[in-house]
């Protein structure tokens, strides 16, 4: 993988305010702008291109981001719309081509396959009220919006926002060692370091009772896995599944509080901690 050269630059002069992010050799733009600056966006004239956009906000009764994803034919028109028609969300990130050369067929090709990628990553709750409808656009053009997203994507991500990326974050190297679990209680379970902390892989089962000792923070995590259907009826993760911490990882798997440092072991029997020390 090449190195990548970002340029951002904060309109307003503050971190809290407008942002541009462009991508070298790129012809998208993206604009990151708060709620409360989209009245004030009427001197950026791009704004007024054709794209597609997302909505960021959280619902205080969800562990997970909301977000709201949507094409226009006029950026600014819309956002202003969204400023009375959607109470959730306090940032949008618009995606423009700058040199207004998206047309209605490539943005609804964007929209629907943006909002079945962020639908697929389980990242975010996804606000739409409805699949968007894919529209028919020939290879060479599918090709192109493909790599859009694939910038979209890159910059979501620096922007704060992995709406596009996978549960299990990157890790550096093309292969990252594997650590197991097994416990008294029946949990039997693999998992790996990542860029967001640890993953259990899927076809990990866990125990099936917890100890009151139990973190109630880990204890709820559980129950909303199941509820998505992240953990199955048998108590097997039907999908890799990141967590913050090995340990917290570890707890999940075991149902107690446990040291994920000591727990998690690799097939030589060598602790995740003595493994870091080692690399």
């Amino acid at each position: 993988m090449r190195g990548k050269t970002i340029r951002q630059f904060l309109i307003d002069g503050i971190p809290d305010g407008r942002w541009v992010s462009e991508l070298s050799n790129w012809t998208g733009k993206a604009y990151k702008i708060p709620r409360t600056y989209i009245n004030q966006c009427a001197d950026r004239i791009d704004l007024e291109y054709t794209g597609v956009y997302f909505l960021f906000g959280q619902n205080e009764n969800s562990e997970r981001p909301q977000v709201y994803i949507g094409e226009t034919e006029n950026i600014l028109v819309r956002l202003k719309q969204h400023l009375q028609d959607k109470d959730f969300w306090t940032e949008c990130v618009a995606f423009i081509s700058k040199d207004n050369n998206l047309n209605k067929a490539h943005i609804k090709y964007l929209e629907n396959h943006l909002y079945c990628i962020a639908k697929a990553t389980k990242r975010y709750e996804i606000i739409n009220a409805n699949t968007p409808t894919e529209s028919s656009i020939s290879e060479m053009d599918r090709a192109e919006m493909d790599e859009f997203i694939d910038n979209m994507r890159l910059i979501l991500g620096v922007l704060g926002h992995k709406v596009l990326e996978t549960q299990v974050g990157n890790v550096p190297g093309k292969h990252a060692p594997i650590f197991c679990l097994k416990d008294r209680t029946g949990a039997e379970a693999r998992g790996r370091q990542t860029s967001d902390g640890f993953a259990i892989l899927a076809g990990s089962r866990i125990a099936q009772n917890t100890a009151s000792s139990l973190a109630r923070s880990i204890f709820h995590k559980r129950q909303q896995l199941m509820d998505m259907g992240i953990i199955d009826a048998n108590y097997t993760f039907t999908q890799d599944w990141p967590f913050s911490s090995p340990s917290y990882a570890a707890g999940m798997v075991v149902g107690y509080s446990i040291n994920g440092r000591v727990a998690w072991k690799d097939k030589a029997g060598v602790s995740l901690g003595e493994a870091e020390i080692k690399d």
